[in-house]
Order: C-alpha cells, then structure tokens, then sequence
C-alpha cells in the first residue's frame, strides 16, 4: 500500500497507525525523506534528532504491548532551535557563539511532548537571537543556520519571523507540527507568511522554563501546525502548569481544546476590525482580507468595521531591559565548552568573529546590554506599567467591553504587539493568496486565556473556507 502524508493531520496519522497501515517508524520514515528531498532549498530544519527511529521504533512496541498514551503517540514534531533539548542536539538560538552549546535538560514543553509520546523529530532554523539582535537582519537569517526560504517562494517571499524554519517547515511537510516561540509576531509572522495556522498563548498558558529568553513578560511559546484541529490537539497537551514557571500557575485549568472545533463557531458572535492596523498591507492583500471579513459575516458573524484601537506602546524598553537580565541568567549555567557566559561575552565574540557572526551587526544586543539587567530603573518600570494599562485596560479589555466582542481580527501579526504587550492570545489562520503566491492571514484576538473561543472561531472559518495551499517546491 503506498502512503502518503503530505497534508495529513494527527487525526488522519493516529487512523493509519490504529489500522497497522502506518507505524511511528515509517511516519518518521516518510517525514526524513521529506527533509533529506528539500530542506536543502528550503533551510528550514537545522538539526535532526540522532534518536529519532529509535525513539519511533520504542513507541510502536509500546503501542503494541500497552496502548496508545494520546493523540501524539508517535507523531514526528519540530522544535525551534531556542527550545532546550536535554539530548544530542544542539540549543543555539542561531548564534555562532552557541554552536557548541548541549542543554543539560529539556524545556518543560519538550518534557510534555516525549511524555505524550511524541517524536522529537529534529530542531528548526530561526532568527538569530529571536530576531532581537539587530536592525535590519532579514526575516529567517541566523549567522549559524543561514537564511531559511519561504517554501510558497523561495528567495523571493518573506518567510517571517523570528520561527520561520518552524513555519516553512511544516508549510512544507517535515512534521505534523512544530513549536515556535513569539514575543511580538514570532508565531503569527512565519505562521501567515507560511499559509499555516499558528497560535501564540496567553503568556502564561504554557511554561517558558528551558527557552532562551527575550522578554519575561511577553514570551511563550506556541504550535505551528496546518489546520486548526492539530493546533488544538497540541495546545491541549502543552498548556500544563509548570511549578517552576509562576506565569503558568495563573490559570491552572486544564482544557482539551478539541472540545471547541466547531463549524457553526462564528454564529451569534461580535467582532471587531481596527483599520488603523490594516495599514501596509498593499492593495490585493486589503483585498483578501475583506474578502475574510465578508465570508465571517456570512458564517453568522456581526462585525465592527471599524472600531478604535489605538495604543501608546511604540517603545521596545521593556524587551531590551528584560533580555540582558534574562539571557544573562540562562547564559551564566551554559558548560565550559561554550565561550560566552554573559550578554557581554556574546558581544564581544560576535566582534572576534565578526566576519562570521555580524553579517547585519548587533545594534540591539548593544542597546540591551546598556541596561543594568537589574529591572530597576525607572524606565524599564514605568515602561512596562504603561505597556499593561494601553494594552490591557485602555487597549484590548476597554475596545471589547465597549462593543462587547468574542474577539478581534487582524491581518498577518499586523496586531501582534498590543496583544504581546497585553499577554493575549492570538491565533493566525490562512485567508488566500496574492497573484504572487504570497499567503496572508487572517488573525483573531482576544482578552487573557480566551484560547478556546479564538479556537471556535477560527475552526468555523478555516472549514467554510479551506485556503491552505501544498507549497510547489521542486
């Protein structure tokens, strides 16, 4: 029998395991032949996993003798190259001066995905640093990894950022899924630029422990996935409270996601669109979008066009505050075999190497590292108290209570900064194609841990609507 998984959901994958068509090991099978054919074109994949048909072929003996432990028993799954894996891979975030560094553990997420049964199938390529290194660096370059390519067009189209080889991978089918990390776009850009569905967490939901940090108050990891139902699948299995993350501890029920995957989701709901925040988008993208706002209305949806959202969070202090103190703190416990302990030691690396590590610079490492990484100062305070007050209570909470909304929509991560500066979730879903072949994304938004109404209603459009695209790689 000849077996295909090129689109197919975990759902589709746990079916042909169940009925002995498929096992873990040939799923692994197929998705490394997937990899080995065209990652060279695409640079999405850094690193594959040396364990992984071992790890499949033990799965399938335990499917055999135990059962089934869930939904992810034996699916092949990608992890972004800032995500601590406690094994024979490497952790790098991109950067040359990490490209000997071996976590002695692995992140709690990556602890949940094994306990599930998952196959850590390899690491992804990302944005040096998360994309919090410099200016001007283009979306999916690492001075380690290279350039990752968009697999809708390649050299040509954005991949996004900063998890673009999470998202051009699993555009491409390397895995059923991937994590990427967001702290302001890093899921919604590669995940809308990739025609895939992504979604980024209230931070909170899922534990951060064991990932290179940007900003403590905005970062969370989050799947990348082709269709709303595996998204849902893993967030179920991935938002568990972590007692060594207090952020997790905040809201401690734990939902299968699954549960909201209904078609009739958009029906009898508010809506609201700030045109403010469709400015960039060029005229068949605007396009696209309305063409999403009129099939949501159609679905049974009342929309708001427009309404006002307007927020004074334009500056970055927080973010450049909060990552000398956080990677100085994940940096000091790295082995000897790595040369840079501090923020301070990776800049003066990249200098030693420059040649190597600075093809685009490192303006903002510099500006980070200006900070005292104390988060005493009065500018990194009153920053981040303005953050929650435009964000929260006069941004996302006072424009949803005042038209009482399900949520909001956005294009691409064209909201991704008030709902990151909010803590809220957001989660992308693909809307169409430009002329180009360019994929755009319709976006929805919401108030804190209100993932399984953003979840309803992106499942009730992406069914009526089905735009997701096969990249046509050579």
């Amino acid at each position: 029998m000849s077996i295909t998984i090129t689109e197919a959901t975990i759902s589709e994958m746990q079916l042909g395991m169940s009925t002995g068509n498929l096992t873990a090991k040939k799923l692994t099978t197929l998705y490394l032949e997937e990899i080995a054919l065209l990652n060279n074109e695409i640079n999405a994949v850094s690193e594959i996993n040396p364990e992984a048909m071992h790890i499949a072929e033990a799965l399938d003996t335990e499917r055999a003798e135990k059962g089934v432990r869930g939904p992810l028993h034996g699916i092949p799954i990608l992890i972004k190259d800032n995500i601590n894996t406690g094994d024979k891979m490497h952790t790098t975030a991109g950067s040359v001066a990490l490209e000997n560094n071996f976590a002695d553990d692995d992140a709690f997420i990556v602890k949940i995905l094994r306990e599930a049964g998952a196959v850590i199938l390899g690491k992804t390529n990302l944005t040096e640093w998360a994309n919090f290194m410099t200016e001007g660096m283009p979306n999916g370059y690492s001075s380690l990894g290279g350039q990752v390519m968009n697999p809708y067009g390649p050299g040509k189209l954005d991949v996004g950022g900063s998890s673009a080889g999470s998202g051009a991978a699993i555009a491409a089918n390397f895995a059923a899924g991937a994590i990427g990390t967001e702290t302001s776009g890093s899921i919604l850009s590669p995940a809308s630029s990739n025609s895939l569905v992504g979604i980024k967490p209230t931070v909170g939901l899922m534990s951060r422990t064991g990932i290179i940090p940007i900003s403590n108050s905005q970062d969370t990891a989050g799947p990348m996935t082709r269709t709303v139902e595996d998204t849902a699948v893993m967030l179920s299995i991935l938002a568990v409270t972590d007692r060594e993350d207090p952020a997790t501890t905040i809201n401690q029920q734990e939902l299968d996601y699954s549960l909201f995957l209904n078609k009739n989701g958009l029906q009898n709901t508010t809506l609201g669109i700030s045109r403010d925040y469709l400015e960039g988008l060029d005229e068949e993208e605007l396009s696209i979008i309305n063409a999403a706002l009129r099939d949501i209305e159609n679905l049974g949806a009342k929309i708001i066009d427009p309404i006002t959202l307007r927020a004074d969070i334009d500056d970055f202090n927080v973010m450049l505050h909060e990552f000398k103190s956080g990677v100085n703190a994940y940096l000091k416990d790295l082995s000897a075999n790595v040369p840079v302990h501090s923020l301070e030691e990776v800049i003066q690396f990249n200098e030693v190497h420059k040649e190597e590590a600075l093809q685009y610079g490192q303006s903002v490492l510099k500006q980070s590292n200006e900070k005292s990484g104390r988060l005493v100062e009065a500018e990194y305070i009153n920053s981040r108290l303005n953050d929650i007050k435009m964000s929260q209570n006069q941004g996302i909470d006072k424009v949803m209570d005042e038209h009482l909304l399900d949520a909001l929509i956005f294009a691409n991560n064209y909201g991704a900064e008030i709902a990151a500066k909010a803590g809220y979730p957001s989660i992308t879903v693909p809307a169409g194609f430009t002329s180009e072949g360019k994929p755009v994304g319709i976006t929805f938004s919401g108030k804190a841990f209100s993932e399984s109404k953003l979840i309803e209603l992106a499942y009730a459009y992406e069914q009526a609507t089905k735009h997701r695209q096969i990249p046509k790689l050579d």
